[in-house]
């Protein structure tokens, strides 16, 4: 590790480190590929992602309908339906239920300036896949008048060229950067694997 390099994080020209860290962790959002399957209440599973707004019904179904968990609807108790089979009368999902459900705990913050979404789709079928990105994509422009940076992790190609910004990384180092017409103009890593990857699924 290269001690000797040092930065700054700004946050609207203001150092990071001069904010209330409480106040920016408020702001933050994210999903992870390797997300946790709280056996919880469906309400409670989802409202950790805003602690504030856990008891909020209206608001823990706005997040359930934003990642497409429409199957909460079907569970004998709703949004009270324990989750887990262990428990006396609770449910076990399937593994695109479960990410849907950490899906919207990531959507519970109310306008969040940085949202992260790692491989959040890997365990859904290609047309929640499609319908959920379409969304992000929607609140990511949406969200620019606010500051809102929405970053997006995938290997999927077909999902990352619509970014506005795409970032190329190779053993942990950026190689490229640029939007998909630049990139692919370019002919470097990023126009290799996209071909690569398009061919595989006959595109």
């Amino acid at each position: 590790m290269d001690r000797g390099r040092s930065g700054r994080i700004l946050l609207d020209d203001t150092d990071l480190t001069d904010l209330p860290s409480h106040a920016y962790r408020e702001r933050l959002t994210a999903v992870f590929q390797d997300f946790t399957r709280w056996e919880l209440s469906v309400r409670e599973n989802v409202g950790v992602g805003d602690l504030d707004r856990m008891a909020d019904a209206a608001a823990v179904r706005a997040a359930l309908t934003g990642a497409g968990a429409d199957f909460v609807a079907e569970l004998p108790e709703g949004l009270e339906t324990p989750l887990g089979a262990g428990w006396r009368g609770g449910v076990e999902l399937s593994g695109g239920q479960w990410q849907k459900l950490a899906l919207a705990r990531s959507m519970m913050r109310d306008r969040p300036l940085l949202a992260v979404y790692d491989e959040p789709t890997a365990s859904l079928d290609p047309s929640a896949e499609r319908a959920l990105f379409d969304r992000i994509a929607t609140e990511a422009h949406q969200g620019r008048a606010d500051g809102r940076v929405t970053l997006l992790i995938s290997h999927r190609f077909s999902t990352v060229r619509m970014a506005d910004l795409i970032v190329v990384l190779k053993d942990g180092r950026v190689v490229e950067s640029g939007d998909h017409g630049e990139l692919m103009a370019g002919k470097g890593l990023y126009a290799e694997l996209y071909a690569l990857q398009a061919g595989a699924y006959g595109a």
